[in-house]
């Protein structure tokens, strides 16, 4: 199994300034040399503390590529819906080349309203709207001379510039959340899938279904799960609790206040069952999150096993991305976890 970092921002002006955040996270992308962490990755979110910091993952990438030699560095994702296809394909072929070939691009539908609301978009494009981008960037990154007559972005004859560095192009993941359907598409495209342990009970059927699209489409191997943890580790098992509960648990209050639309009547086709994800997420805590296996916090010997148990129940994943200052959790003690965690759990673990 591989770890990496992932940088998903759930503060704001009234907590931490902007350059701070960006000092703080790049900083911490210096380690993962050093510790062999695998990737960092961040995401695509507009406006409000949970993950308004975030408005363009490659910006942040591109610094991040400077920092280490050897991770990979991961759209954890870019959203097609907000974006024309010309420019998230340029941009991409703009950082593989920076990063001398280690981009690999997440895409993902987008599910916040305040954003759909903000861009004027109708959350019942978003389908649509998602398989016509990312389908384009596809090409515009595989080939030349690409001609596409879509229903929201049309071009002829264009090659898009530069040239990725991977060929035929970078890896591509796609986001998923507990859809069946986007499991399944993302297996039969070929793409990696990006998930989050919201209900581990279901993850082993998802998964299932992503593995047996990948084989039934004819792809090669397995496909690859990247799942999403949160990660605090130190050799005092409450000390790692009093740093954390308040982060995690704020960070966990701003997801669903963020998503608050859901349970206030909207609906679409586009989305079934978001109103029950967001009911679910504001029943969670940190000791939920700690118990289900979704937060793996406290001393190296206890996430060793549960990061062990966990792996094994779904049926084994590849990645894990793991937020590391979540919140307001302190920029040193954010250090040393991924030091201790580089130095007692990675390297017991790699061959899981």
């Amino acid at each position: 199994m591989d770890f990496g970092v992932q940088f998903f921002p759930s503060v704001g002006p009234e907590t931490t300034p902007a350059a701070q955040y960006f000092d703080e996270c790049l900083k911490l992308c210096g380690l993962m040399d050093e510790y062999r962490y695998s990737h960092v990755r961040t995401v695509e979110h507009y406006f409000l503390p949970y993950g308004g910091y975030s408005p363009n993952p490659m910006v942040f990438l591109t610094a991040a590529s400077q920092r280490t030699k050897n991770a990979r560095v991961i759209t954890g994702a870019v959203l097609p819906i907000f974006n024309n296809p010309l420019k998230l394909a340029g941009e991409a072929g703009m950082l593989d080349a920076i990063s001398n070939g280690r981009l690999e691009l997440g895409m993902a539908r987008a599910f916040l309203p305040h954003e759909f609301k903000a861009f004027g978009i109708s959350v019942d494009e978003s389908i649509e709207r998602f398989d016509e981008g990312s389908e384009q960037i596809r090409r515009l990154l595989e080939e030349e001379n690409v001609s596409s007559d879509g229903k929201f972005h049309s071009f002829k004859n264009v090659t898009s510039l530069p040239r990725p560095t991977q060929q035929p192009r970078p890896p591509i993941w796609t986001a998923t959340t507990t859809t069946p359907a986007s499991f399944e598409k993302a297996g039969r495209m070929g793409y990696g899938v990006m998930a989050i342990p919201l209900v581990r009970a279901r993850l082993s059927e998802l998964i299932k279904i992503y593995r047996d699209a990948w084989r039934a489409a004819g792809h090669p191997g397995n496909g690859r799960v990247m799942l999403a943890f949160h990660m605090f580790c130190h050799e005092d098992e409450e000390e790692a609790a009093n740093i954390c509960r308040d982060p995690l648990n704020r960070y966990l209050g701003a997801i669903v206040d963020a998503a608050s639309a859901w349970q206030d009547g909207m609906s679409t086709k586009d989305y079934p069952g978001y109103d029950k994800m967001v009911e679910q997420l504001a029943k969670e805590t940190f000791e939920t999150q700690t118990e289900s296996g979704a937060a793996w916090i406290g001393a190296p010997e206890k996430l060793i096993d549960q990061i062990t148990e966990f792996h094994d129940s779904i049926g084994g994943f590849e990645i894990a991305s793991m937020q590391v200052n979540f919140g307001t959790v302190p920029a040193d003690a954010a250090e040393k976890s991924m030091r201790l965690f580089g130095e007692k759990v990675i390297p017991r673990l790699s061959d899981l």
